[in-house]
């Protein structure tokens, strides 16, 4: 597969190409057309997607879970009560890098709502119980707060989407950015890949003028912050840590000042929160030691029988389910990114539709293509420094996935408001009746903050 076009057309000729059906319907297109198709193909590097496409799949992760273990460097959820100094230190550590202006945060946001029948991005959903607050005003405003308290702004670095993008600007400035400061929020799209059949090696057609394409996955985060120049800002406000999260969860704790402190006081260079797993059917990715490295293994590559053992306590040995909560060190994502060409791709094959022959879009039931992505999470064995924190499932823990069921919108505003009237009721509140609850991040971020109102001293 050459890498690109041998000449321009002119509007009469299509091109010379090494994928000549591209171009099947090139009478029929406007002039912009034309150029748009042309661009497109001749940005896309046909050598890599060759490659890729005749690449054996990565061999699976099946065979690394039985050898697996769980992380050795492990903060366990009931630190806050077993050693109170200890999470008190890691706190104040946490606080005083905050007020240092040494951490930002980055938000994934690429993902529209389409299973939940909602035709605009995700982060724009409606979820607060009381107030209907969407997604990204409910985390803008955890930032806002636990900058206010530090003292100082905390850049938010918001990664979107070719179909994302534009409303999604629009919304942070039609709601004067829920509060933060404009110049602290920088959004940055992340790439594409192409669709492929998986028998011919083609790429397929979205329309009769553009190739299909799907966006790189939460991996392509490297290559898209440092195209968009973020690794600079990111160094020029010296910030030092990068927290990270995904807009489906309203209960991460956005830059956790816990996380943080343990981060630095262990010196890491990742570091992931986690959930322990009760049951071994839960479809979220392991986060696992092998060879003295964190990794995750997805709960797909885990055979039936190593999920289901159990070590001599009776939980599960290979429990610790990834939520999709890091914290990166700036500089080791800078150098992740600029070296052996980042993160590698994942080949998965998908029903993908596309323009057939006749023009006519097709819609197919069964895989036809492959997708490319990249995951973030590929990112833990490149480190020796690595640490994991385990959080309280119904505090900080409950992402918006599907239209019913488990990971509705019904099943997340009631795990708010549980969480909220527990809150209430811990500090003195009583009541028989269930009432709609919603503490706001401004009044407190978990349930100390609510019990203890407290500034943290700045510096």
């Amino acid at each position: 597969m050459p890498g690109t076009l041998p000449h321009t057309p002119t509007a009469d000729l299509p091109p010379d190409s090494p994928q000549p059906h591209l171009f099947r319907f090139w009478s029929s297109l406007s002039d912009d057309e034309k150029r748009a198709l042309v661009a497109q193909v001749e940005s896309i590097n046909l050598n890599e997607i060759g490659t890729l496409w005749q690449s054996a799949p990565a061999e699976s992760d099946a065979a690394l879970a039985d050898k697996a273990s769980a992380p050795s460097s492990l903060i366990p959820a009931t630190i806050r009560t077993d050693d109170p100094q200890r999470f008190a230190q890691a706190e104040a550590t946490g606080w005083q890098a905050l007020a240092e202006g040494r951490v930002g945060a980055i938000l994934v946001a690429g993902g529209e709502g389409t299973r939940l029948g909602f035709p605009h991005p995700k982060g724009q959903y409606p979820i607060g119980p009381v107030s209907k607050k969407s997604l990204f005003q409910w985390l803008a405003e955890q930032l806002l707060a636990v900058s206010q308290r530090a003292g100082v702004p905390i850049p938010y670095y918001i990664m979107t989407s070719d179909a994302t993008h534009e409303e999604t600007v629009a919304f942070f400035r039609e709601h004067h950015y829920f509060g933060l400061n404009a110049d602290h929020v920088r959004f940055f799209r992340q790439g594409n890949m192409p669709a492929v059949d998986q028998k011919s090696g083609h790429l397929l057609l979205g329309e009769k003028h553009r190739v299909a394409v799907s966006p790189d996955g939460h991996g392509g985060l490297l290559a898209a912050f440092d195209r968009a120049g973020l690794f600079d800002d990111v160094l020029q406000r010296g910030v030092e840590y990068l927290f990270y999260h995904q807009v489906d969860n309203p209960l991460a704790r956005v830059c956790d000042p816990a996380f943080i402190g343990f981060h630095r006081l262990h010196n890491a260079e990742v570091s992931t929160k986690i959930v322990a797993k009760e049951d071994p059917a839960e479809k979220v990715g392991l986060l696992v030691e092998v060879d003295g490295r964190h990794r995750i293994i997805e709960y797909i590559d885990v055979p039936p029988h190593i999920a289901q053992q159990t070590d001599q306590s009776g939980k599960l040995r290979l429990r610790c389910g990834n939520i999709a909560v890091h914290l990166f060190n700036a500089t080791f994502l800078q150098r992740v990114a600029r070296e052996n060409g980042g993160l590698p791709y994942h080949r998965s094959s998908k029903p993908v539709p596309y323009v057939d022959e006749s023009g006519t879009l097709a819609q197919p039931t069964s895989s036809n293509a492959f997708k490319f992505e990249k995951f973030i999470f590929d990112i833990l064995p490149a480190t020796e420094r690595a640490l994991a924190m385990e959080i309280v499932r119904d505090d900080e823990f409950v992402p918006l996935k599907n239209r019913e069921g488990q990971f509705s919108p019904d099943h997340v505003r009631s795990a708010m408001r549980q969480l909220h009237t527990r809150w209430l009721r811990n500090a003195g509140w009583t009541t028989e009746q269930e009432l709609p609850v919603e503490i706001p991040p401004a009044a407190a971020l978990c349930e100390a903050d609510f019990l203890n109102p407290r500034v943290p001293p700045a510096r």
